[in-house]
């Protein structure tokens, strides 16, 4: 710290002649001597130490806690007078006086510069004199603080170097990173020129396509300064992200004569040049229809079935996505319940609910295998045909049941004629002629048919 030219600005002032110890010692010789007193923690003096940002104003105040009107001073850290009493002797004018009392000696600096920097004095003249010191430290915020980055431009999965420069600052600086609002650790270097510090933080970041936009924030921490912070957007360039939409049909199987519409989708930066559709392991087949990003087939069938991949690239790389196509059977119908006549009663039975509902004709057939199964499947068959299914059983049963009451009943019909026909037969042949005869050979001769039919019936019964 450079020191000042100017004159400690403290005069001496003749005094009167009188008897020694009443006449006052000369003002210059007092000053002297209290220069030379060491300093000590007066009992009476209080002050407080100053920190003060440079370009700001700092206070100094040296105060008495049990006046006796004694003659109060400030000097600089080169011992040179500020003020005595309300008096400047000084003649830096940015020295001002704020307050001045018997107990109290305020004074402000503006402008305040690192020069400014040490110890200032306040004595208190007294017998024996009282001095203390008060310490003013003076902070530098850092300048130009900036962010330089390797590449403006990265890749997807590259390492990038930044590095952040605080320059300047006294005390040195603490920079941190931030990359959105994830904090990120980066190395440190600090370098002192007289009573600056210039500090040099590094970070190495590996980014990806999400980075693309963050910013990358370098914030600085210091005492003499808040929120002091600079940051870079991040441009990072990545290969296609492609994905395979299916437009129709939206839900269920693919089924064969159906048709089937795909779309590719693909973004990256820069913007995919080229899409394109290709059938793996074979032939794309020649009713294929691609017109750039969509795939149609009109009519599946089962030569169909295999993999299609969508294919994007831009200038970073090359990426895909695959869609799997298995085509299953269409949808087989069920034939209408066969309707029930008989020629021996008026009544017809026949199945109305089946006839008024054409959704019983058909349902979805199911996969060939378990591995075909699959809950979409199933959904789409129970919910399309869950009625019309009912109303077939119910109808084949009330029809089985019917056939099975009008057999028994013709059954019953036809056993009863027959039984009824054959007794009456056995009564009239067995009767004829026994109620004359005495025993039963004069009952088989009486019968009709003479003696050939009794030798017959003689024969019958041996």
């Amino acid at each position: 710290m450079a020191s000042r030219t100017e004159p400690s600005g403290c005069s001496g002032r003749g005094g009167g002649g009188g008897a020694p110890g009443i006449l006052p010692l000369p003002l210059l010789l007092l000053l002297a001597a209290a220069a030379l007193v060491p300093r000590g923690d007066g009992q009476n003096l209080v002050t407080e130490d100053v920190t003060v940002v440079e370009g700001e104003v700092a206070t100094i105040s040296c105060r008495v806690k049990n006046s006796d009107d004694s003659v109060i001073q400030l000097l600089n850290p080169n011992r040179q007078t500020i003020y005595f009493k309300d008096f400047r002797p000084l003649k830096d004018s940015r020295f001002q006086l704020v307050n001045f009392s018997n107990s109290e000696l305020r004074v402000s600096l503006t402008n305040v510069s690192v020069s400014d920097e040490g110890r200032y004095f306040c004595q208190l003249y007294t017998d024996p004199p009282q001095e203390i010191y008060t310490t003013m430290t003076v902070l530098v915020p850092p300048r130009n603080l900036m962010i330089d980055i390797q590449k403006d431009i990265a890749t997807e999965g590259e390492e990038i170097e930044l590095n952040c420069t605080a320059m300047a600052s006294r005390p040195a600086t603490t920079i941190r990173w931030f990359k959105g609002n994830k904090e990120l650790k980066g190395k440190s270097e600090v370098e002192q020129w007289y009573d600056m510090f210039t500090v040099t933080s590094q970070l190495l970041l590996t980014v990806g396509r999400e980075d693309d936009g963050v910013p990358v924030i370098c914030l600085v921490d210091h005492p003499a300064v808040k929120d002091l912070q600079t940051q870079r957007y991040l441009e990072v360039i990545y290969k296609p992200q492609v994905r395979v939409l299916q437009n129709y049909p939206l839900q269920g199987l693919t089924r064969e004569g159906e048709p089937l519409e795909l779309t590719c989708t693909a973004f990256g930066k820069p913007q995919p040049t080229e899409v394109k559709w290709l059938r793996v392991d074979d032939e794309m087949p020649q009713h294929v229809v691609v017109s750039g990003s969509n795939l149609l087939i009109n009519n599946l069938n089962k030569t169909d079935n295999g993999t299609y991949r969508c294919e994007a690239s831009n200038a970073v790389g090359k990426s895909s996505a695959d869609y799997m196509l298995f085509v299953y059977d269409p949808p087989t119908t069920i034939p209408p319940p066969t309707t029930t006549t008989t020629t021996t009663t008026p009544t017809t039975i026949t199945d109305t609910t089946a006839t008024t509902d054409p959704a019983v004709h058909g349902f979805t057939q199911l996969p060939n295998s378990a591995e075909e199964l699959d809950y979409g499947d199933l959904s789409d068959s129970r919910a399309g045909d869950e009625g019309s299914i009912r109303a077939v059983d119910h109808a084949v049963i009330g029809g089985v049941v019917a056939v099975v009451v009008f057999a028994m009943l013709c059954l019953l019909i036809i056993l009863g004629r027959y039984f009824a026909r054959h007794k009456g037969t056995y009564f009239t042949h067995e009767a004829k002629g026994a109620d004359d005869a005495a025993d039963a050979d004069t009952a088989i001769i009486n019968a009709e048919g003479g003696q050939n039919n009794s030798e017959e019936k003689k024969e019958y019964f041996i």
